[in-house]
């Protein structure tokens, strides 16, 4: 999986870019402000339907234009495909696939699978449990196709479970969707450990390279306690939730525990030591995708200088490179990145007030 070629329109300080990628590392060069992360901003876009970097969507679109246009060709295993994506102030999105219409976003993600190393990537082990779900819900949802709707089931069940609780409904009418969360909470769970118990075994050996001396244990958790019945954990706990008015076990409440020994990863390691733990992560999971679905991520990195030293970049830019995906990497000084490669970069860009250029 790589993109061919991608045109931009519209996209933030970008009103029109036209880049034809290789298949390798292509780095992305340019001063603050310059436009660079939004070429990888826009990839992601591409990927998923939203940013990474706002959860406001309209404000990607450039401030005197009513939409944005992204357009890319993909090289698959399966040949070649076209994949289009416009999105309108007023929220509405206008996806195409080699010609056809879209309905479901997750096509998307299906479609152009994304790993993102950024600054903001500490939010993984900083900002709850929440973001761990996602990376650990990105993994479920390529490795295993049953799982996407069993967890759209599951929120589904969840929020009419949690709507009955603030009209304080009895539990005899509660018990109904529990019977259905219970089934649909098992599957979620089910995959979802199976899935980190895949990934464990990559991630060993990654974390190996990268923190030698440091022993990092990485565990599931499934949201209840491991050693209750969920059926009756929600019996024995309606009282507390129809005070609360949600439900407060359940996989809605999974994580992906992260410990150095007893302390958290957050407590025991530097800042340095976290983001490299976090780059084993999203490698790790790139790979496990390789292995299980033939299929390549495509690594967006950005502002890969900060916060590691020379060695460092040096280690990370290996890694990313043999896992023989495709990866954008920017930066505000290339001589950063091109002293860390064995080999120059595939491609380089330079961006300069939003205006994309090839530097041969």
């Amino acid at each position: 999986m790589s993109l061919a070629r991608l045109n931009i329109a519209n996209f933030r300080n970008i009103l029109s870019a036209s880049l034809q990628p290789e298949s390798g590392l292509n780095l992305i060069y340019g001063e603050n402000g310059s436009g660079k992360t939004s070429i990888l901003e826009a990839i992601y876009f591409l990927g998923m339907g939203r940013s990474f970097r706002s959860h406001l969507s309209q404000r990607v679109i450039n401030i005197e234009q009513d939409n944005l246009t992204l357009f890319a060709q993909l090289e698959m295993q399966t040949g070649e495909a076209k994949l289009g994506l416009r999105r309108f102030r007023n929220g509405e999105i206008d996806v195409k696939l080699d010609g056809d219409k879209v309905k479901r976003l997750s096509v998307l993600a299906e479609t152009l699978p994304i790993q993102v190393i950024t600054p903001e990537s500490f939010s993984l082990l900083f900002e709850g449990p929440k973001a761990r779900r996602q990376f650990i819900d990105w993994g479920a949802f390529h490795s295993d196709a049953s799982f996407y709707q069993a967890w759209v089931n599951t929120r589904r069940i969840l929020k009419q479970r949690n709507q009955l609780l603030r009209d304080g409904s009895s539990y005899s009418t509660i018990q109904f969707w529990d019977k259905e969360l219970v089934r649909y909470a098992e599957q979620v769970t089910s995959i979802r450990n199976q899935y980190v118990d895949s990934l464990n075994e990559l991630l060993k050996g990654i974390i190996g390279e990268f923190l030698p001396r440091v022993d990092i244990k990485v565990s599931f958790t499934r949201g209840w306690d491991s050693k209750t019945d969920f059926a009756e954990l929600l019996e024995t706990q309606y009282h507390r939730d129809l005070s609360s008015g949600n439900t407060g076990s359940g996989p809605h409440k999974a994580d992906l525990r992260l410990r150095v020994g007893n302390l958290p990863v957050q407590d025991a390691l530097s800042r340095g030591q976290l983001k490299l733990l976090v780059c084993a992560l999203r490698i790790a999971q790139g790979k496990l995708l390789q292995e299980q679905q033939n299929k390549h991520s495509i690594y967006l990195v950005d502002d890969l200088p900060s916060e590691l030293d020379a060695q460092h970049r040096q280690l990370l830019l290996k890694q990313l490179t043999e896992t023989g995906a495709q990866i954008f990497v920017t930066a505000i000084d290339p001589v950063a990145i091109v002293d860390s490669l064995a080999s120059p970069p595939s491609k380089m860009f330079h961006v300069e007030h939003g205006q994309v250029t090839v530097v041969e």
